[in-house]
This record gives structure tokens, C-alpha cells and sequence, in this order.
């Protein structure tokens, strides 16, 4: 299992260390960035610096996830992108997949399932299961 660089963006600090704490327990993941609004997040895509996941809250301290998986997706930046939202409706659903999120996942019920694409993504399975839903 290779190490998965993350970087994360999400301005609950609570859900963040719990989050990481989890991750970190049941895979080797190296944070690699943390931001808890739009703008250190835009900065961070600009930077350059590589990482396999981008993990995307919506709301944010200032400004969007959606603004933050736009300026991905206009730089290109060469990494998977999902959405961890507590607002999951299908309308969400498809403004992240049009902006190129891979996945989205409910906060309240979906905590599993991204666990298990986290895990997939560090074993290196060529495809991992499920779309955006």
C-alpha cells in the first residue's frame, strides 16, 4: 500500500483531526496541505505541489468547495477530486461532477464508502468502484 498525499479542504478543525485521525489509522496518508477557505486552497492548486486526493468541503470559512474544484479543474491539477459534504443532494452532485469531481459523499452517511476509495486509491486498484453518486 502506498502512502496517499492528501490535501484537504475544510474549515471545521473537528471534522478535519477526526477525519485525518481516521484515515491515517487505517492507511499511510501524508497531509500534504490544509485549507480552511477558498482562497489558501486556489493558492495551494497554483503551488504546484503533488498530491493524489484532494478531499473538498463545500462550505467554507470564505468563499466555496465548488470555487475550489473549478480552479482544479482549470489547472488541470493532475488529482482526484471529491466532494465531503453534510449537502449531497443530486443537484450538488452534478455541479461537482461537472467542475470534476470524481466522487461525492454524504458527512452524515457516507463515511464508509469514502474510507473504502481512500483504501483503494493506496492499494493502487486501476478502477475504483462506484461513480459519482
Amino acid at each position: 500500500m502506498s502512502t496517499l498525499k492528501t490535501f484537504f479542504v475544510e474549515d471545521n478543525l473537528v471534522i478535519y483531526d477526526n477525519l485525518v485521525t481516521t484515515l491515517q489509522e487505517l492507511m499511510p496518508l501524508e497531509v500534504v496541505g490544509h485549507a480552511r477557505d477558498e482562497s489558501h486552497a486556489v493558492q495551494w492548486i497554483r503551488s504546484g505541489e503533488a498530491a493524489d486526493l484532494m478531499i473538498v468541503d463545500l462550505f467554507l470559512l470564505s468563499g466555496s468547495g465548488l470555487g475550489v474544484l473549478k480552479a482544479a479543474q482549470e489547472a488541470q491539477l493532475p488529482v482526484r477530486r471529491v466532494v465531503l459534504t453534510n449537502h449531497a443532494t443530486p443537484d450538488i452532485r452534478q455541479r461537482c461532477a461537472v467542475l470534476g469531481a470524481d466522487r461525492v459523499f454524504d458527512k452524515s452517511c457516507e463515511l464508509d464508502e469514502l474510507i473504502s476509495y481512500c483504501e483503494h486509491i493506496a492499494d493502487g486498484t486501476p478502477s475504483v468502484p462506484g461513480g459519482l453518486h
